[in-house]
C-alpha cells in the first residue's frame, strides 16, 4: 500500500532537543577591530571568510582592505559590509579603530547579498550609525528579557542604514570593470575550492582565461598576482588549524590538498619563515 505523505509537523526526540540545547543559535557579536588581530595579524590580513557576515566601521586610522579579489583603501567613516563566505582581508595597525560586527542569518531579517564599501561623509549619517550600534552593544552584553529578538531588531535597523547609504552612495565608485569581475569571480573560486590542491592554471581553465591573463588581472584589482590571492587564503587555514586544533600536521596537510607533509612543511616554511610545528608550538 503507497503511504500517503502529511505535513505534520517533526517532533524532536530527547536527544535532537538536548542537542539543540547544547548548540545554540549563533548571537550577533560585535568587538573592537585591534582584538581581531588578537593573537597576530595574520588573523585579519591574510584572506579568509566567515560563516557569518561582516559589518565594519572605521573610525580612525587608514590602510587597505581586499575584498572579494578587489583592494581598496579605507579610512576614517568608512562602513565595510562583507556577505557569509566572500574572502576578504585588511591590512591593520596600531592607529586603526572601530567595531567589527559579526551576524550570523537571522529570521526576518533580510541582509545584504553584495559587498558594499560605503565612505560616510556627512556627520549625520555618521551619528545615526553610532546610535544604531551603540544600542546593540547594550542588547549584545545585557540580560534583559526579549535580549535576542531586541539585537535582531537592531541588526535589522543596521541593514536599513546600509541600503539607505547604499542608494545615496556614487554608483560609479562601486562600479566593476571586466578585470574586476574576473578578479571576484576568482576569489569566489578560490573560497570554495583552495583545500583541493588547485594550481593557478586549473583556475585559469576553469574561469576561461590564461594563467598570465589571471595573474595581470589580479596585479591590477587587487595589487597582488593570483597566485599571492590564493596562497594566502590556503596558509591562513593552516595556521587556524595548527592555532585552533590538534590535529596531526600529515592530517593537515592532507586537508589542504598538499601532496605531502614534507612539501606542505617546505611550503609553509618558505611563506610564513618557519615549520608547522613551531608556529603551533609559539602560538
Amino acid at each position: 500500500m503507497t503511504q500517503i505523505a502529511t505535513n505534520s509537523p517533526h517532533i524532536m526526540t530527547p536527544s535532537e532537543l538536548a542537542e539543540r540545547i547544547a548548540q545554540p543559535e549563533p548571537e550577533v557579536r560585535m568587538t573592537p577591530i585591534p582584538q581581531l588581530a588578537k593573537g597576530g595579524r595574520w588573523r585579519v590580513e591574510a584572506m579568509r571568510s566567515y560563516s557569518s557576515s561582516v559589518f565594519l566601521w572605521f573610525t580612525r586610522g587608514q590602510g587597505r582592505i581586499t575584498v572579494g579579489g578587489v583592494t581598496r583603501g579605507y579610512g576614517a567613516h568608512n562602513a565595510i559590509f562583507i556577505p557569509a563566505g566572500v574572502m576578504h582581508g585588511f591590512e591593520v595597525s596600531t592607529q586603526v579603530f572601530g567595531s567589527a560586527l559579526f551576524i550570523p542569518p537571522l529570521d526576518g531579517i533580510s541582509l545584504p547579498q553584495k559587498n558594499m564599501h560605503l565612505r560616510i561623509r556627512e556627520t549625520a549619517p555618521q551619528s545615526e550609525l553610532t546610535g544604531l550600534l551603540e544600542a546593540l552593544q547594550r542588547e549584545i552584553e545585557g540580560n534583559r528579557p526579549e535580549r535576542r529578538r531586541a539585537m535582531a531588531y537592531h541588526t535589522g535597523l543596521l541593514t536599513v542604514w546600509l541600503q539607505r547609504q547604499s542608494l545615496l552612495a556614487d554608483l560609479n565608485d562601486n562600479s566593476a570593470d571586466s578585470g574586476q569581475r574576473l578578479a571576484a569571480r576568482f576569489s569566489e573560486m578560490v573560497e570554495e575550492h583552495y583545500a583541493e590542491g588547485m594550481t593557478i592554471n586549473d583556475y585559469a581553465d576553469a574561469l576561461g582565461v590564461t594563467p598570465t591573463h589571471l595573474t595581470r588581472v589580479c596585479n591590477k584589482a587587487c595589487g597582488r598576482p593570483a597566485s599571492a590571492l590564493l596562497n594566502d587564503r590556503v596558509l591562513f587555514e593552516a595556521r587556524r588549524r595548527l592555532v585552533e586544533t590538534e590535529e596531526p600536521i600529515q592530517d593537515v596537510a592532507e586537508a589542504l590538498g598538499f601532496r605531502s607533509a614534507a612539501y606542505f612543511t617546505r611550503a609553509f616554511q618558505h611563506h610564513i619563515g618557519c615549520t608547522p610545528s613551531s608556529f603551533r608550538r609559539d602560538n
